[in-house]
């Protein structure tokens, strides 16, 4: 089941969510330009690696020595992605979704908010692999907080999405609520039955994490003037 837009149209442009999205294609193309060996350089030293977070490793492999101090590649990491389909899985989900946040929210939150939700995602992995010496990439965290915040403001919303019916494809409209808490149980799902932390090469107690993050966050950054559950028509 792939979402394919929403019916919720919004009242400002996505300013910031078009600007993370050229952010991470510019660097998916960079990453495109690189040697295996640079690629490998780059993304130890740019994604996250929990056990150079958590000083549980002493030191990192001579050739990988950062440029940059472990605790930022939190962010960094949010904007390296390990292929196509997984920059264009994030990419869809955050734009379909995330034009509707930073619309409620406004775009100096959501950037605070997006940011967060990254971070407290990828915090969650690091709790689950402490010693952990594979870099996490990926902006999956943040858009899954984006998810949780939709979850609470546009639970009504209808989400149009690709469905397979056999070998025929169809799309069908599902109110948002049906749509996340679906996508939700097969990361928890897919969590428990892969073996955890990085369970067939996946974070998803990252994305776990981040979709709870943002549900809390929307408490914070939410103005007051916008509601919760709606369906997202104006």
């Amino acid at each position: 089941m792939i979402p394919l837009y929403d019916d919720n149209p919004t009242k400002r442009s996505p300013v910031v969510t078009v600007g993370v999205i050229a952010a991470c294609v510019a660097v998916f193309l960079y990453q495109l330009t690189m040697g295996p060996q640079a690629y490998n350089y780059f993304v130890h030293w740019f994604g996250v690696i929990p056990g150079m977070v958590t000083g549980a490793v002493s030191s990192y492999i001579p050739q990988y020595e950062s440029p940059i101090p472990a605790s930022l590649t939190l962010v960094t990491s949010l904007f390296l992605h390990g292929g196509i389909l997984h920059l264009a899985g994030n990419m869809l989900f955050l734009w379909i979704f995330g034009n509707n946040i930073e619309d409620a929210l406004g775009p100096v939150r959501f950037i605070a908010f997006y940011v967060l939700a990254g971070v407290a995602a990828a915090l969650a992995h690091i709790l689950q692999a402490p010693a952990s010496e594979v870099p996490m990439i990926g902006a999956s965290g943040a858009v899954s907080g984006v998810l949780g915040a939709y979850l609470l403001l546009y639970p009504k919303a209808q989400v149009g999405v690709l469905v397979p019916l056999g070998f025929i494809l169809t799309v069908v409209r599902l109110p948002a609520v049906v749509v996340l808490l679906i996508w939700f149980g097969f990361q928890f799902l897919s969590n428990a039955f892969n073996g955890g932390a990085e369970g067939g090469g996946v974070a998803y107690m990252a994305h776990i994490a981040g979709f709870f993050a943002g549900m809390a966050l929307s408490l914070i950054f939410k103005p007051t003037g916008i509601p919760f559950f709606g369906d997202g028509r104006r």
